[in-house]
């Protein structure tokens, strides 16, 4: 996973299983945050941050034309700031990615997965807030 240091512009590569930790940026050493933005993510990244990941994953299955899942959007952006460094959240465009949605059993969107060591831990289908998710990532 790449990521650019705010102070310097530096991309730096972070191995998935330390998005949801602080580190420094290799060029400049200021600091890089933990993740606090939702990742949209493909099939092969979903795997790879849901097998690393020391920490819950909520993943937000939406498409582009759904209007519920515009309205989830600005919750799960905030969930994502609110919870940087004890969860990683994803965004799983399911026009792109049909396949990972059908693994998943997908049917209506939005649709709410939390992992926790790969294994899923809850699902929940239809429009939600930051407050109900981040129950969910409470109990995970």
């Amino acid at each position: 996973m790449v990521r650019t240091c705010a102070a310097c512009g530096t991309k730096n590569a972070v191995p998935t299983r330390h998005l949801a930790h602080a580190g420094r940026c290799g060029s400049c050493h200021g600091a890089l945050p933990p993740l606090s933005v939702p990742l949209d993510v493909d099939a092969a990244t979903f795997d790879d941050v849901v097998r690393e990941s020391p920490v819950p994953v909520l993943v937000d299955f939406w498409a582009p034309w759904c209007a519920p899942c515009r309205q989830a959007a600005p919750h799960v952006q905030q969930l994502a700031a609110d919870v940087a460094g004890r969860a990683v959240v994803l965004k799983v465009n399911t026009e792109r990615e049909p396949e990972l949605a059908a693994r998943f059993g997908v049917r209506g969107i939005p649709s709410f997965v939390v992992l926790r060591g790969g294994r899923v831990v809850t699902q929940r289908v239809g429009l939600a807030d930051r407050r109900e998710m981040a129950g969910w990532l409470a109990a995970a």
